[in-house]
């Protein structure tokens, strides 16, 4: 049995020695004269002095404007923060000034075809043919490219070639059903519009050109089509008119590196939107700047991967969730990243490990839920794989049990830096993180990251110390969102993140932050579903359900329990003389993985007599989630407050009940 807080890992003193955080304190020391006696001065220092902090890693990773800054900072203000103001540059430039002959630049492997390499002059190369390309088709500055795409280096060749030319990127995977895409693109407007022709999980074929189709349908701002033939090249089809295939763009004379020429934009301007649901109204499409991107990357992969230039990283991902654009921001270090598109557990449970033996990689990530899969099933890597590369493992997506970190050092590799995460959509990266020259504990995030005020509010308001509260970030970062897309004088921005405490960024997560800095999160404070690592709005979920014949209204919750699991019920009020039966089950289920994806589709659905609502017309469902967790009422729901009291009975009555699950 493992105990919370336990010590599970210390640093060597040669790991300590040559870690990327400990050539920063002394390249602070030789060049600007500061000394830290530990970690947690330094992040003080960081979170303090900002200014200062920034512009130190601005010269420590040599990033190259073709314009200078006038200031480090040009509006200090929540929101509306003006970081580096008159500098000039481009994420991709950045990226492909790594370019150098022979050498990898990818690894990426998928269910049909393994492990295979890219090099940095055929990534180059290519960008600088698709970007061409993309010039010629009228494709300018502020145009949005939107991608319905999977996880191989044809997208990452999409997304740096919109890029370099300074327009807007936007991804989604191809699991992704057409409302859910629409609810994002329709925003957007997109110029172009990027998708597959299907896609392989699982060892079996999605064809998804219907989709495509009715996707097309309702974005009549699209001009130009490019279709990528993944899944059916023998049999490829254009579903437009102005439809181009990706290998078509490509079939052009290559393009010499001192010919092209970057749009080099303004440090603040747009560079991805990433969405990220909320609780009402549509997914919020948030944006992220060229040189907050860049900065915030370097840093990040620098001191809490603790990676160089030339080492392997991996991590699960889709290029729906934010974990895509932070794993191929690792080329900005010149550290390869490792791209896999498929089932992590098809054919066999233990298939990702024998990617890390293959590609020699330095470093894994994934979600907790994927160790409890692996322990489901028996897997013991280390019994069958040789992991002499592997040196570190990052945890994200969710709260890791002290048992989920045990199980990696007692089946993966004992001395290995465990190191679990919690970040955001919001920001693209951590606000908390691992820093190898520490100790490891069972259940406990090493450290608040570098430059990210990360803070704890309790009950009055006040910062505490470990003490369960809401997390807060009380300075500026620079991969801080500069808005959302087209919204009027920053109002839903402002209403996301800065409405509950004016000044402070409110992130929806509890987390208790110790006296040595070490920080355990415990789930989310708000509505927003945490599913498999990936944040979904309940919004969307209310808008599909109640077009199920027999549904008048639902409400749906998401509850983390102990080693890494998840339970997430829904709750349905049905029309009069309906009752819930398998068939409407299975319509519901099915409807939520048709119209959007499978991570959508709730554990187990309820019957209630009423779905409680606010007096202000809200659902109530942080009080709801809070009474399945064991609240007491007093702690969890306001009565007075509510519109329908008597509709809370029916969840205390489960919560005391059920055997559902075990929190």
């Amino acid at each position: 049995m493992v105990e919370p807080g336990q010590l599970l890992w210390t640093p060597s003193p040669e790991r300590i020695a040559r870690a990327r955080i400990t050539e920063f304190r002394q390249w602070l020391a030789d060049k600007r004269g500061l000394k830290f006696a530990d970690y947690e001065a330094l992040w003080h220092w960081s979170t303090s002095d900002i200014d200062a902090f920034w512009q130190a890693c601005w010269d420590f990773f040599g990033i190259e404007a073709t314009r200078p800054a006038t200031a480090v900072l040009g509006k200090r203000t929540m929101p509306g923060t003006v970081w580096f103001p008159g500098a000039e540059l481009n994420y991709a430039r950045h990226m492909l000034r790594h370019e150098r002959p022979g050498a990898t630049a990818v690894l990426h492997l998928h269910e049909r075809q393994g492990l295979q390499a890219l090099s940095w002059e055929e990534l180059a190369g290519k960008v600088r043919i698709i970007a061409t390309q993309l010039r010629k088709l009228g494709v300018k500055k502020g145009d949005r490219v939107c991608a319905y795409v999977v996880n191989v280096p044809d997208t990452l060749i999409a997304m740096l070639a919109t890029t370099s030319i300074g327009a807007i990127w936007s991804s989604v995977g191809p699991d992704f059903g057409t409302p859910g895409v629409l609810d994002r693109f329709l925003q957007l407007e997109p110029t172009v519009f990027i998708h597959v022709d299907g896609y392989q999980y699982g060892g079996k074929p999605f064809d998804r050109r219907g989709e495509v189709e009715k996707i097309l349908a309702r974005l009549t701002s699209v001009k130009h089509v490019i279709q990528m033939v993944y899944l059916d090249a023998a049999n490829p089809r254009r579903l437009t008119p102005n439809t181009l295939y990706w290998h078509e763009l490509l079939d052009h004379p290559p393009v010499a590196r001192e010919a092209f020429k970057y749009e080099e934009v303004d440090f603040n301007h747009p560079l991805w939107i990433l969405f990220s649901s909320g609780t009402t109204g549509l997914p919020k499409p948030i944006m992220h700047s060229h040189g907050g991107i860049t900065i915030e990357q370097l840093k990040h992969v620098a001191f809490n991967f603790d990676m160089r230039a030339g080492e392997r990283l991996f991590f699960f991902t889709t290029t729906g969730w934010m974990m895509w654009n932070f794993l191929v921001s690792a080329l900005l270090s010149n550290v390869i990243p490792v791209l896999y598109d498929g089932n992590p557990a098809w054919p066999d449970g233990d298939l990702l490990w024998k990617m890390v033996q293959d590609a020699k990689a330095n470093l894994f990530g994934a979600s907790p839920t994927y160790q409890s899969i692996l322990e489901k099933n028996g897997v013991v890597p280390k019994e069958r794989f040789d992991l002499s590369s592997l040196e570190s493992v990052t945890l994200a997506g969710s709260p890791v049990s002290p048992e989920c970190q045990a199980w990696f050092y007692e089946n993966v590799k004992r001395d290995c830096w465990i190191a679990p995460g919690c970040g955001g959509t919001d920001i693209c990266s951590g606000f908390v993180a691992g820093v190898v020259t520490l100790p490891s504990y069972a259940g406990e995030i090493q450290a608040r990251c570098l430059g990210i005020a990360v803070n704890v509010l309790g009950e009055n308001g006040q910062l505490v110390i470990d003490e369960v509260g809401e997390m807060v970030v009380t300075q500026p970062a620079p991969s801080m969102p500069i808005g959302f897309w087209n919204d009027k004088n920053d109002e839903r921005y402002t209403e996301t993140y800065f409405s509950d405490f004016p000044g402070m960024w409110r992130q929806g997560d509890f987390y208790r932050v110790n006296a040595r800095g070490g920080v355990y999160v415990l789930g989310r404070s708000d509505a927003t579903l945490n599913r498999h690592g990936i944040r979904i709005g309940t919004s969307e979920i209310y808008r599909t359900i109640v077009l199920v014949p027999g549904v008048e209204d639902g409400l749906i919750v998401n509850l983390d329990l102990p080693g890494g699991r998840f339970f997430m019920p829904m709750f349905v009020k049905l029309k009069d003389g309906v009752t819930l039966d398998d068939e409407l089950v299975k319509a519901i289920n099915n409807r939520l993985r048709t119209e959007y994806t499978p991570r959508h589709v709730p554990d187990k659905i309820y019957q209630v007599p009423a779905i409680p609502y606010t007096i202000s017309g809200k659902r109530m469902e942080v009080p709801v989630r809070r009474i399945l967790a064991g609240f007491p009422l007093a702690k969890a729901a306001n009565r007075d407050a509510m519109a329908n009291p008597a509709a809370l009975d029916f969840f205390i009555e489960y919560a005391r009940t059920q055997n559902d699950y075990k929190m």
